[in-house]
């Protein structure tokens, strides 16, 4: 009996101490409205700070938007708890950016979206790897798929600049959408070369032949390797105007002879260029039209460099992707000793330097931009940004204090 009434007494000493508590907190509903409001008084201050310290490391979004109102109600107050809301608010805005954006870029795919927010990231944190990645090879997707090249100096420029932080040792926090370090790199050096490609082909060689030496998707894509014969293509048709121009219908000198190795040199290029393009095409279905045109210029040339036979063309298309991916040719300035030299592509020395001078150039249709864009997704995108202050959040004034007397 006696247990039955000391438990009573307990309980009625717990219901008296709810009833304040209950009070209070209908009076703390009511104060968070009014500061919601906007108006800025000392208990709605309270509670929205009791709200804020509360939320703080289990709920990071409620805590911000309990910040964001006790700033809004009370825009001109000065003193400690403003000036800490104000370092927490601009940190997790930080932090939600970044998570934004990797939703934008890596899950919704919306590049145009993900390049603006990537910007603002940048004025932050200029060597960030992340936004420098979104507004390079997002800045080459939207050139594919818009078919507006307007944004292509300002994308080069920020997917250089990623290479060079990913080549320094930098880091993302993740790669996706990419599958790895290499992965990531190989689509960037690739998307520089598509951006270059006619502002610099010359450069954009140089880039499509780096991008192919990653262990990424694009070394596996044939149009890698088109756009290489491409570009050897171009610095064919250029040698070879110089030596229609300097050489033709002349008599055959040591200088005619080296301008004919040099461009022997680029048609080689383009023979293995196309041959590792026919060899990655294999039997994909979407890449068969363009084989059939990459084998026929294959061909062609072969056959100039080989006496008009194709005897081993095969055997070279077998094997060529078990060698390395030759680099630019060094220009020649002395002859050849143990090689045979050809007529040029063109001269009107050769009738079938005519023919293979009239043919038709390799086919440098841009990948699509949903080939490219197909790799995994990352596992999980965070809700909540995590954010780290570095300092505890300071204590309110009690109660008391904070009424008017």
């Amino acid at each position: 009996m006696k247990k039955i009434i000391w438990m009573l007494a307990i309980y009625a000493s717990l219901g008296a101490l709810a009833l304040p508590a209950f009070a209070n907190a209908i009076e703390t509903k009511a104060e968070t409205q009014a500061a919601v409001q906007g108006e800025c008084t000392e208990d709605a201050k309270a509670a929205l700070y009791a709200d804020f310290t509360k939320f703080r490391t289990t709920d990071p979004p409620k805590a911000y938007d309990a910040a964001k109102k006790y700033l809004g109600a009370c825009p001109a107050e000065d003193g400690p708890i403003p000036t800490y809301l104000k370092k927490w608010v601009t940190a997790y805005e930080k932090e939600a950016r970044k998570l934004k954006l990797t939703d934008l870029f890596v899950n919704q795919r919306k590049y145009a979206e993900a390049m603006l927010l990537a910007k603002q990231i940048l004025a932050d944190e200029p060597e960030n790897v992340t936004p420098l990645i979104a507004l390079g090879y997002g800045g080459y997707v939207l050139a594919v798929t818009t078919k507006n090249e307007s944004g292509n100096a300002e994308a080069i420029n920020y997917a250089k600049k990623a290479i060079q932080l990913i080549e320094s040792g930098k880091a993302p926090e993740s790669w996706s959408p990419f599958k790895s370090k290499d992965d990531a790199l190989g689509y960037l050096y690739y998307s520089v070369g598509y951006l270059e490609r006619a502002s610099n082909p010359a450069e954009a060689l140089t880039y499509f032949i780096k991008a192919a030496q990653f262990d990424s998707e694009i070394k596996k894509n044939p149009q890698t390797y088109a756009f290489i014969a491409a570009g050897y293509e171009n610095e064919y048709a250029k040698q070879s105007a110089d030596y229609e121009r300097l050489y033709k219908d002349k008599d055959e000198t040591p200088e005619s002879k080296l301008a004919v190795a040099n461009i022997n040199q680029i048609v080689d290029r383009i023979i293995d260029a196309l041959a590792r393009a026919v060899a990655v095409a294999g039997t994909d279905a979407a890449s068969q039209q363009s084989k059939t045109q990459w084998l026929a210029r294959l061909t062609e040339l072969y056959k100039f460099r080989h006496n008009k036979s194709d005897a081993g063309l095969n055997e070279l298309i077998a094997s060529v992707l078990s060698k390395p991916l030759p680099p630019v040719p060094t220009p020649l300035t002395t002859l050849p000793t143990s090689s045979t030299i050809t007529p040029a592509l063109g001269s009107s020395s050769s009738t079938s330097a005519g023919a293979a001078g009239a043919a038709p150039k390799t086919t440098t249709t841009a990948p699509a931009a949903t080939s490219l864009t197909t790799t995994p997704k990352t596992t999980a995108v965070p809700t909540k940004p995590a954010v780290t202050a570095t300092t505890t959040p300071p204590k309110p004034k009690t109660r008391n204090n904070h009424r008017r007397h």
